[in-house]
């Protein structure tokens, strides 16, 4: 279902500036954006995922990985197609990435945001997930489906590379209750080369969120080669120190998929390394994930 997008701004020539994520891309008559769900038509910025359903599972909220919100409960979790990175290690590459035609695969279903309410409800689900992909692509159809289950007493959490724009975070932060942030590494080169994107506007979100009262959650996949030495484990958890010592960080275990089939299985031991790098920040809550260890809450006390 395509509907005229928010966040975006008219320029001259039909041009319009799509202002949703930290990629602001200028978007010519009848192009698409970096995400390939928003399209220029005749000067006006489409959505073309609005309500256009890829995936929709039960999960529990610690499968977001969420542990410190509502732990136990279950997430109502969607997704459209689209993504406004290129990482490639993606999991979830088949409804999040461009073939090499360049184009995604939005063949979907309709689902509307009061069904999304009414199946949440029907499964006792406490919160809705907004996951899988990226939620920041299908901002128009998660901003209505959230101020809907706001009003039913149903929480919201996005599972997020955090790039998307400060208007935007700002937009839906009354609706939004919590965010698991994919902060993938701590070298802007590597976000640049991987995920064609760049590191500063993420951080910029993590301290964002806190501000506007935010749950947030931090997850790193470690990945062989890439994130994996305790000088870059070490500053990515001095900085969520920095922005709150409560902030659980999860560390995740890299397995071969998509483009990155060419190096193995994250070491057990840089995962420990991992934990005792954030335990030595002063983080009160690190978790290894992907892995048969680690994944229990203590008291930091």
């Amino acid at each position: 279902m395509n509907r005229e997008a928010l966040l975006y701004k008219k320029l001259p020539d039909k041009k319009v500036e799509c202002q949703l994520c930290n990629h602001r891309c200028l978007i010519k008559e009848s192009a698409l954006g970096f995400c390939g769900v928003r399209q220029n038509t005749e000067g006006l910025l489409y959505t073309l995922v609005y309500a256009n359903l890829a995936a929709r599972h039960v999960d529990p909220i610690e499968k977001k990985p969420l542990y410190h919100f509502f732990p136990g409960s279950s997430a109502y979790s969607i997704a459209t197609a689209g993504c406004n990175f290129r990482c490639g290690f993606c999991q979830n590459w088949q409804i999040s990435q461009v073939d090499k035609t360049g184009l995604l695969n939005l063949e979907g279903y309709e689902y509307t945001p009061q069904d999304i309410i009414d199946d949440c409800r029907k499964h006792g689900c406490m919160s809705i997930s907004y996951t899988y992909t990226e939620p920041t692509v299908f901002f128009e159809y998660a901003y209505d489906t959230a101020r809907l289950a706001k009003e039913h007493g149903i929480y919201n959490s996005f599972v997020t590379n955090g790039y998307m724009s400060a208007e935007a975070l700002e937009m839906i932060s009354p609706y939004l209750d919590a965010a698991n942030v994919d902060l993938k590494s701590f070298r802007d080169e590597t976000y640049r080369k991987v995920c064609g994107g760049r590191l500063q506007p993420v951080l910029d979100s993590i301290r964002q969120m806190k501000r506007l009262g935010i749950w947030i959650e931090i997850t790193t996949l470690v990945v062989p080669g890439m994130n994996d030495t305790k000088k870059e484990l070490g500053e990515i958890a001095e900085f969520i120190a920095d922005v709150g010592v409560e902030i659980p960080w999860h560390l995740s275990a890299f397995h071969p998929d998509f483009n990155y089939t060419d190096r193995g299985y994250t070491d057990p031991a840089i995962l420990r390394q991992g934990h005792q790098v954030g335990k030595d920040a002063g983080l009160r809550y690190v978790y290894l994930g992907n892995v048969a260890e680690g994944a229990d809450t203590y008291c930091y006390k």
